[in-house]
């Protein structure tokens, strides 16, 4: 197989040139290990060498021999390394598989390496210390966003079709937005956590992917969605393939909350992402939806300091946990800057501030529902900007402090947070470009409507395709002139 080839398909496709063994599974697997290769030089999306062999995966599930990738945090594999882009936790194994790797497994994915992270995937870009920068594949002086930026550069890239990717507060669209990728976010418990993990983060993380295409995005839900035994959100399997006949579907009538302006923060996009929003606000209505500009309430204080007080507690637990019987005061120095002064933060928390965020969470989460009586669709930029500099949003400056470190996230990625902070379903898909960047919309649907996105995503995707923008780095092109390499952002001392 053709690197020039095997780039240009998605996941689908794939599987229907294995299915009819017109490649065997060991030709897509070398296909996608050269096109890692030939990439990854220019973008530093991977951590540590190609899993070769890779993870042992069922030669019999609806995607066997279809490459993948794991990002470096939370989904587990037993016996892989699982280092959070972090100096604390490098050389970690993990013990056993998470349920949603065992379900990777039983999908037939041949994951093929593990991609980059922010340090415990606090950031809007990757570019952790240890790591180095991911790069963005349409401009590798720009950024591939975060916490899923390794994954979402190589998806992009043409190197593989889809890879694992989890988000927080945004880490699965952000990246997707500024590489030109689909991330969909699914609704809070509908793809499973555990079993180390009832409810990450206080129910802000959600597990899933980014891929090319709409449709292997819902090929995908359709394998590994549905609570595992023991899920304290439960999310009920759908009858087979579920998700992917909503692909086909063209809903009518959707009413649509359309806003520029963030939630809770009030921070404007850029104005070519303004008017991007705007174009498929009014494509929207050609498709038979009502368009009103609206919002859901967002108190921007009382936003501001629950995710402080949940991130800050939740790194901080997670050190503590790490340390065992080491001083506290050592783990610091392993730390950057930003994850120490949250760590420190963490470590002041008090269960009140931790029943006060849990409240307004409570509230947001009811209020937001409240608002989707109203509207099927909310409508809004996934990042304010187009991917910026690599080096300009530095999580390891020094001197920053918690609240000034989560108040730049904001102003970085302010139109995400809230759908983890309710657990609402939210996808970003590239629709547009400006000066050779691509820019995401983000939609976002009431709980258990990810269907709904994906069907309303895949209209779109027919109306405005983008799977045919190829991106200057690309598996499917000629390499780089040696001169053209990515620049080094740190030096070894600096790393070190």
């Amino acid at each position: 197989m053709e690197l020039h080839e095997y780039s240009d398909m998605d996941a689908t496709d794939l599987k229907c040139r294995l299915d009819r063994k017109e490649v065997t599974p060991a030709e897509v697997r070398e296909a996608a290990l050269a096109a890692i290769s030939h990439v990854d030089t220019h973008l530093g999306a991977t951590v540590g060498p190609p899993l070769d062999p890779p993870p042992t995966y069922s030669t019999s599930g609806p995607f066997s021999g279809v490459p993948f990738a794991l990002k470096d945090l939370l989904c587990t594999a037993a016996g892989i390394a699982n280092e959070n882009g972090s100096a604390a936790t490098a050389g970690y194994i993990a013990t056993r598989d998470s349920d949603l790797m065992a379900r990777w497994r039983a999908a037939g994915l041949s994951v093929t390496c593990r991609t980059a992270t922010p340090e415990f995937g606090f950031s809007a870009t990757t570019e952790s210390a240890v790591n180095g920068p991911t790069r963005n594949p349409w401009n590798p002086q720009r950024v591939a966003g975060g916490s899923s930026g390794g994954s979402a550069a190589l998806v992009a890239a043409g190197a593989l079709p889809w890879a694992h990717a989890n988000d927080a507060g945004g880490s699965i669209r952000i990246p997707a937005a500024l590489c030109g990728v689909v991330g969909l976010k699914p609704t809070r418990g509908l793809v499973p956590p555990g079993p180390d993990s009832d409810e990450p983060l206080f129910g802000l993380t959600t597990e899933f992917a980014v891929t090319r295409t709409v449709r292997d995005a819902a090929a995908l839900m359709d394998v590994v969605h549905g609570s595992a035994p023991g899920d304290r959100y439960f999310q009920p399997r759908r009858s087979p393939g579920d998700y992917s006949r909503a692909v086909g579907r063209r809903p009518k009538g959707l009413r649509i909350a359309v806003s520029t302006e963030s939630p809770g923060s009030r921070h404007a996009a850029d104005p070519a992402v303004t008017a991007e929003v705007m174009r498929i606000a009014r494509l929207l209505e050609q498709f038979g939806g009502h368009v009103d500009n609206a919002a859901p309430d967002v108190d921007p204080e009382l936003f501001r300091d629950l995710n402080l007080t949940f991130w800050s507690a939740s790194i901080a637990e997670s050190m503590r946990a790490l340390t065992g019987v080491r001083a506290i005061e050592d783990m610091y120095s392993s730390l950057e800057s930003s994850t120490a002064a949250m760590v420190r933060h963490g470590f002041t928390v008090e269960w009140a501030d931790i029943a006060r965020a849990r409240r307004y969470q409570n509230h947001l989460t009811r209020g937001t529902a409240s608002f989707f009586e109203f509207f099927d669709l909310t409508l809004t930029p996934t990042t304010p900007t187009t991917a910026w500099h690599v080096g300009e949003l530095d999580s390891n400056r020094r001197g920053i402090t918690a609240g000034e470190w989560v108040d730049t996230l904001a102003k970085y990625s302010p139109f995400t947070a809230i759908y983890n902070v309710t657990g609402q379903p939210a996808i970003s898909i590239p629709t547009g470009m400006c000066d050779g960047l691509p820019i995401g919309v983000q939609l976002a649907a009431a709980p258990g409507r990810d269907d709904l996105l994906l069907a309303v995503a895949a209209q779109l995707e027919e109306a405005v395709p983008w799977a045919g923008r190829v991106p200057p780095i690309h598996a499917g092109k000629p390499l780089l002139p040696e001169t053209e390499k990515m620049p080094t952002l740190y030096s070894e001392t600096e790393r070190t």
